[in-house]
């Protein structure tokens, strides 16, 4: 289980305590330590936590919008299995949105924002050999939302958000059928070229790394044969 994001009590607010709860769900869900058919329990959660139910239900339910959690009758809330077809169309819509990044009122990244980019860089890199899959997926969802952060266009954030930690989680389910130090040097090619383009101010640019990394690895993660990058926008 990961260890919990604490702040003192004494200063976090309701809402500081439900967003921290909702991430931390959010990522147990990503790195399957909740898999597909897990039931959440509002009760231990609660005790968990060290609140009511009541902030445990909106969370779940937060949740059950973004289509990673359903609530059953008679059941209760479960994690939602992963969808052959759904999966399919999130990643390409994922695909076509990546094209809007740099194209969308982009935010120019400060010097702290592009250090913390590069240090997930080495993060990737020391993870050679180690084939430490739950570290690989904590390290693409820090560099995708360092990326997400700079979307100036508030709607689109929140869209590409959503969709990003809707698929997220299929990537530890495909990678047993996956060369784990093949998908190292890929993540770490793609990030080093994000980079660059961000350091050059060249935002279509990343956003074209982007949609063409999303388009590979889902081919790679279903067995397909890709048809080549996406043509320049």
């Amino acid at each position: 289980m990961t260890t919990m994001r604490r702040r003192s009590k004494g200063s976090e607010t309701a809402r500081d305590r439900s967003e921290r709860m909702y991430l931390e769900l959010r990522e147990r869900i990503c790195l399957l330590l909740y898999p597909p058919g897990e039931l959440l329990g509002e009760q231990a959660l609660a005790e968990e936590f060290g609140v009511s139910r009541t902030p445990i239900r909106k969370v779940l339910g937060r949740l059950e919008g973004e289509g990673l959690v359903e609530s059953r009758h008679g059941v209760g809330t479960v994690v939602t299995v992963i969808d052959p077809v759904e999966l399919e169309q999130v990643y390409a819509l994922r695909m076509r949105l990546a094209e809007l990044i740099g194209e969308l009122s982009p935010r120019v990244p400060t010097s702290e924002e592009l250090e913390r980019l590069r240090g997930l860089v080495d993060r990737c890199e020391r993870l050679r050999g180690a084939a430490d899959g739950p570290e690989f997926c904590r390290i693409n969802m820090a560099f995708n939302q360092g990326l997400i952060a700079l979307i100036g266009n508030s709607a689109l954030r929140e869209v590409t958000e959503r969709l990003y930690y809707r698929t997220a989680r299929f990537f530890l389910h495909a990678l047993p059928g996956m060369d784990f130090e093949e998908e190292i040097a890929i993540f770490g090619l793609e990030m080093q070229e994000i980079l660059g383009s961000l350091e050059r101010g060249d935002f279509r640019g990343a956003g074209f790394h982007r949609r063409n990394h999303i388009a590979h690895s889902f081919y790679r993660m279903t067995g397909r044969v890709a048809k080549g990058p996406a043509p320049e926008a």
